[in-house]
């Protein structure tokens, strides 16, 4: 693929119905650029290698980057408890309140709520303001008894910084990786990204309604950029110049239940996973209508970034990054789990009912030997989403897949208990117990 990208980046948008997509490349020492689309359908502007997107929760590596360099020179280490940073900091349980620790927000192992996207406004203290709304947030699981993805953690650690470091999130983030890298195009507020060529979200082949989150959402995922500043980034975890020890990150720290979505671990920020035994680290993002990825394979050196702005974005990432790394590096990416090829007899019955966090409604109930998943908001989302349904076919014992209402892709769904036997499903990188 690599001496025909460009190409072959256009023609994967178009099977993939994406308007527009970045993407850069660190092979052999040397970066590549590409991009094709458009950055917005209403517009018609080109898609260019220097287009801003939103890289969403790619931004919790920075994040967790700049907690490790505090630990590295003598701050908080990661198992000191926040509430010794912040005193002010609670959650609805108060036990946990005492013993979470930077560890458990920034491994997804915490359990607190994590989905809590609240407007706090554009003021500086807009961080500060979210975390005391945390103080209401319940648990999802025990802490450290499993891992669910959690967006609320991270803004919490970037509140963490603003008290260590006496500024705004935005301004840490610019005075410990930005500026120290050299990096032009990466910036993390609108009136800072619309000085360049800024890429818009489309939702159902339209641009979305609005451009981007709430600014209290930024330590969590509200960094813009181009591909080739997120490759820089990542290379800094490669070539050191960031951190005395990047590979500390790669730590493994938990097993992820449902390791068929985004990878078999997490470190600390990081995603881990293996390809055709080689180690990768990734993680990915998404906004309203706005995709990225970002993958290294430490063993061959390889980093590659890439951004889109809607579509079938994550089964479009995953096209090219099998194609891209097969041609890069001779790597086979596993292909995404799907139906198996003979079918599975399992016991979808002992599954069925109603698994509930907060915001989410997930109910499974028997069918044709699989199971039907009812997906729906509840509380004040309830409103923004119909519910979605989906057959599920059996893969093994615990694990079934399903496609969603218009994704070409397979969602697969985890059935597990923890260590007490509560049960509980895994699906969407979140851990939601059964509740009838």
């Amino acid at each position: 693929m690599a001496g025909t990208t460009g190409r072959r980046l256009a023609e994967l948008i178009a099977e993939y119905e994406v308007p527009g997509a970045a993407l850069a490349y660190l092979h052999d020492g040397k970066v590549h650029e590409f991009a094709a689309g458009v950055l917005n359908k209403a517009t018609g502007v080109e898609v260019t290698p220097d287009s801003l997107f939103q890289i969403g929760s790619v931004t919790k590596v920075w994040t967790a980057t700049m907690l490790m360099q505090l630990a590295e020179r003598g701050g908080p280490s990661l198992d000191t408890p926040v509430r010794e940073v912040l005193p002010e900091f609670r959650v609805a349980d108060p036990e946990v309140t005492e013993a979470v620790t930077i560890r458990h927000l920034l491994t997804h192992t915490s359990g607190i709520d994590g989905d809590l996207f609240l407007d706090t406004g554009r003021g500086d203290d807009c961080v500060s303001r979210y975390v005391a709304a945390c103080a209401d947030l319940t648990q999802n699981h025990p802490l450290g008894a499993t891992q669910s993805y959690c967006n609320s953690g991270y803004v919490i650690a970037g509140r963490i910084l603003e008290r260590l470091d006496g500024k705004r999130w935005d301004d840490v983030l610019r005075e410990r990786i930005i500026e120290p890298l050299g990096l032009t195009h990466t910036w993390t507020l609108p009136e800072d990204v619309l000085r360049f060529r800024p890429a818009m979200g489309h939702l159902d082949g339209e641009p979305a309604p609005m451009w981007g989150l709430m600014r209290s959402a930024g330590p969590a995922g509200l960094i813009c950029a181009r591909p080739a500043d997120v490759v820089a980034f990542a290379r800094a975890h490669l070539d050191g110049g960031l951190l005395d020890d990047p590979r500390a990150l790669w730590e493994p720290q938990v097993d992820i239940p449902n390791p068929h979505t985004l990878g078999r671990q997490w470190g600390i920020g990081w995603i881990l996973d293996e390809w055709d035994g080689h180690r990768v680290i990734s993680h990915g993002g998404n906004t309203i209508g706005q995709h990225a990825m970002l993958w290294i394979v430490p063993g061959t050196g390889t980093i590659a970034c890439v951004t889109a702005n809607g579509g079938h974005s994550a089964a479009f990432t995953r096209a090219l990054v099998t194609e891209l790394f097969a041609e890069l590096d001779g790597l086979t990416v596993p292909p995404a789990l799907g139906p198996p090829a003979t079918p599975v007899e399992a016991d979808a019955a002992r599954y069925e009912g109603r698994y509930e966090r907060v915001g989410t409604r997930l109910t499974f109930t028997g069918r044709d030997g699989g199971l039907r998943l009812r997906m729906e908001n509840t509380g004040p989302l309830a409103a923004l989403k119909p519910p979605q349904e989906a057959d599920l076919v059996p893969v093994d014992e615990t694990t079934f897949v399903g496609r969603l209402p218009g994704d070409p892709a397979w969602t697969p769904v985890v059935f597990y208990e923890l260590p007490d036997g509560s049960p509980y499903v895994h699906l969407g990188a979140r851990a939601t117990p059964r509740t009838g």
